[in-house]
């Protein structure tokens, strides 16, 4: 083990290349959940909402987050949903028990409604299916009705209901978490694969063009990870594009370093998950590449207990409102970090979730939307991390935690846009008591100058940000990088999120 005090090295090159990141790398999840729509994207008659009850502060906040692509509707809800409930006039339509979270669905909210959401937050579907309740022709039926122009009874209901064009929704997730006891409609991973290649070829058949997410483990603690992926892959590989994946972390122990380093813990997820698609890709003697939607991810853990004094039945009761730490922001960096280092084969990520439950933005009903912690580092990495991501082949000095082994008190990436001459450097320091120092061979990148240091810190690891003090802990930026004869020098202080943007000459 390197003791803390030792110097941070990397390499900036443009031969270390991982791959392109794709915008979707940056997406988010609105699931019928809590207070995710009925009071966050969706609340007639608050001051701000338009004619459609649109919250339009949260729209603001979710542009400004930089958000690319948003999952929806769920999520465990999406497994026992009937989508024809959430369309049509508002005053016919039912009212039903919901069984995932047991509450009182009003189908207020629907298919129609997301998409005028979506188009007026600028941000693209990702339309999941339910395979739990319903199945094939269910399958077919949403599609005809999202994609195919007219001329049939789905596509003319749609039109009836106000949306003359298609709405040509290019991707799909093929249900939810399927390899889950707690899952509506829980299947082995036989039984769904068999499913989901019939759910998809008609949904391909109605339209060829979009892209099929299938449902990979809802988390490797599973115990059928990774053979749930290959069984499932065996079945479905020459239907699908994408596998999801799944996972949360806690820091229920209070053990900060521990939950600093759960980012390694991501980065073995991912690995697996790729090798299981290689070997299946191997053994199928395939020429395609099946990559990856890491279509939740998130810490997960302070509404815990207080979920369970919810009394069941109500409409849009407080569910998963995670006030999120200091601390746990700088796990959700690490975890940005994690995804730029795969952005070869992850091209999908959905911060789950968006608004109120365990979610970067909240809202207080005919109030104010204020920014969580975990908003920065995700609006940082979609707004600077463009172009393509870098392998910085990092030496840092490490601590040691009895899961993890050697931890490294540095955790950082790059990307690179060459359109734009500009490169962003994404770093958290682990160290909870020290500035750490850290040194860059920049040689490669002619006449390199700084742009900016942002950094994102504060004393207090526990610190929040609420409806009252929205503004307790935000990023600022500092003098805290320098280049000379070829090297970049950057302080780091402890316990910090940084991005360090350079710009450039071509040679």
């Amino acid at each position: 083990m390197i003791s803390s005090m030792g110097k941070t090295t990397f390499t900036l090159h443009r031969a270390l290349k991982v791959g392109e990141v794709d915008p979707r790398l940056f997406g988010s999840f609105i699931e019928h959940l809590g207070r995710a729509v009925y009071g966050g994207i969706y609340e007639p008659g608050h001051p701000s909402s338009d004619e459609n009850g649109l919250r339009r502060d949260v729209i603001d906040l979710v542009r400004e987050l930089g958000v690319s692509i948003v999952r929806y509707p769920g999520g465990n809800f999406v497994s026992g949903y009937r989508w024809q409930d959430g369309i049509g006039p508002k005053e016919k339509r039912p009212r039903r028990l919901e069984l995932a979270w047991r509450v009182i669905e009003t189908n207020q909210f629907g298919i129609d409604d997301f998409l005028k959401w979506c188009s007026a937050a600028q941000v693209q579907p990702l339309m999941t299916i339910n395979l739990g309740t319903a199945g094939i022709e269910e399958a077919a039926q949403i599609v005809e009705y999202c994609n195919h122009p007219q001329g049939t009874y789905w596509s003319d209901l749609r039109r009836s209901n106000g949306a003359i064009q298609p709405y040509q929704i290019k991707h799909w997730c093929l249900g939810n978490e399927m390899d889950g006891h707690w899952q509506i409609g829980h299947k082995t991973a036989e039984e769904y694969g068999r499913l989901a290649t019939e759910a998809a070829k008609v949904m391909r058949w109605i339209d060829p063009a979009i892209e099929l997410v299938v449902c990979g483990s809802s988390g490797q603690g599973m115990p059928t990870f990774p053979a749930w992926e290959a069984t499932v892959l065996e079945h479905t590989y020459e239907h699908v594009d994408y596998i999801s994946l799944h996972t949360y972390y806690s820091n229920r122990d209070d053990n900060t370093k521990n939950f600093l380093a759960k980012s390694l813990d991501m980065d073995q997820f991912i690995r697996s998950v790729i090798a299981t698609c290689d070997f299946v890709k191997a053994k199928k003697r395939s020429k395609k590449v099946i990559n990856l939607a890491f279509d939740e991810w998130n810490v997960w853990f302070h509404s815990s207990e207080a979920d369970k004094k919810i009394p069941p039945w109500q409409i849009a009761p407080p569910q998963l409102e995670d006030i999120y730490t200091f601390e746990d922001a700088l796990v959700v960096g690490c975890m940005l970090i994690t995804l730029l280092k795969h952005a070869d084969r992850v091209k999908i990520g959905c911060l789950a979730q968006l608004v109120n439950v365990i979610a970067p933005i909240m809202t207080a009903p005919g109030g104010p939307a204020w920014k969580q912690t975990i908003y920065y580092p995700f609006q940082h990495t979609s707004k600077y991390g463009k172009g393509i991501s870098l392998n910085l082949d990092v030496r840092s000095p490490s601590y040691e935690d009895k899961e993890f082994g050697e931890v490294p008190y540095i955790e950082a990436a790059a990307t690179w846009d060459e359109n734009l001459r500009e490169i962003a450097i994404f770093a958290v320091n682990r160290d909870l008591k020290h500035e750490q120092n850290v040194e860059g061979d920049i040689r490669d990148f002619a006449s390199l100058r700084i742009r900016e240091h942002i950094t994102f810190t504060h004393p207090d690891l526990k610190v929040c940000n609420t409806a009252s003090q929205p503004d307790a802990v935000k990023p600022r930026a500092i003098n805290g990088a320098h280049i000379e004869a070829g090297k970049l020098t950057v302080k780091l202080p402890p316990a910090s999120w940084n991005v360090i943007r350079l710009t450039y000459e071509d040679k």
